[in-house]
């Protein structure tokens, strides 16, 4: 099938070039391949002369940011450049993922009847079982969770970054990715100010979408960056839209959430790098509650609270 020529898939690359060649693997015949926009963010002269090369070679459109901006900040670079070409749906989507053409027709007709949602997918990890079909923000904990009960449609959903789409109308009006979140809870915040804005979030349930977990994560396991932002993120997400009571809240629950994070690689992994893994998760959440305690406070809706 041919896919409508003001489509484009955007992807930001970090050193994942051999990723992104064999997961867009016969997908950009369907679609214009003008219209697959790569940003890489910079990681070496090496990698990005490799990425630049499988540009060219695939007729893929390239932006080539001077150092690593990170997903929030490449994602905007991307959507910027595909509306230069002409595109108004935008599937963004991980170099460690894949979707059929069938898949992205779905979530693009999705989009064009419903401009003022965010679609995105279930998705499945490469040996079948369900990586992503929804997502809650459990406000009373202060995490996020995809368990069984998620559901991103219920108040407090939020939808992954790793393959959505989103009409360029609602992307302009919300204004792209928060630059400040560089890594993680970027999606949860675009998700959060789509339905402050009276959109809606819809995961289509019968997609081919598969995610290799990781995948783009040099060594497997978590990285001191993950733990990092994610527990810098998490303040700075509290601090943007929750109340100072539920802000607070969220502050003195900071050790457990690290704690958690810091384990999301595993135990083996945590204990082979314990020093520096605590560090990032001491100084993330020193990072986010400094933030938050200087930050005013937005005044959030009932409906989010």
């Amino acid at each position: 099938m041919t896919l409508s020529p003001d489509i484009a898939l955007v992807i930001v690359n970090y050193g994942s070039d051999a990723l992104l060649d064999e997961n867009l693997h016969g997908l950009d015949r369907e679609i214009d391949p003008a219209h697959v926009v790569v940003v890489d963010n910079f990681r070496s002269a090496a990698d990005s002369e490799r990425m630049s090369t499988l540009a060219t070679r695939r007729g893929w459109s390239l932006v080539c940011l001077p150092q690593n901006q990170g997903f929030g900040s490449g994602t905007n670079a991307g959507v910027a450049r595909a509306q230069e070409l002409g595109c108004r749906r935008f599937l963004l989507i991980n170099p460690d993922a894949r979707i059929d053409a069938v898949g992205v027709a779905a979530l693009a007709e999705e989009c064009a009847a419903r401009p003022q949602n965010i679609v995105g997918a279930r998705i499945r990890r490469p040996d079948g079982s369900v990586w992503f079909h929804g997502g809650t923000i459990l406000l009373d904990r202060g995490r996020t969770s995809t368990g069984p009960a998620a559901r991103s449609s219920a108040p407090g959903g939020w939808i992954t970054g790793a393959c959505l789409m989103i009409h360029t109308d609602l992307w302009d009006r919300l204004g792209g990715f928060d630059d400040e979140y560089f890594l993680y809870w970027e999606d949860v915040d675009l998700s959060w100010r789509c339905t402050e804005s009276g959109g809606r979030l819809t995961v289509l349930p019968d997609l081919k979408v598969e995610h290799s977990v990781g995948g783009t994560q040099v060594g497997g396991g978590k990285s001191t960056t993950y733990v990092y932002y994610n527990c810098r993120n998490r303040l700075l997400f509290a601090s943007r839209h929750l109340s100072r009571k539920r802000l607070l809240s969220w502050l003195l629950t900071s050790p457990g959430y690290a704690s958690a994070v810091m384990q999301h690689g595993g135990r083996r992994a945590l204990a082979r790098h314990p020093v520096s893994m605590i560090g990032a998760a001491l100084f993330g959440t020193a990072a986010g509650g400094t933030q938050a305690l200087i930050r005013p406070v937005a005044r959030p809706t009932q409906t989010n609270g």
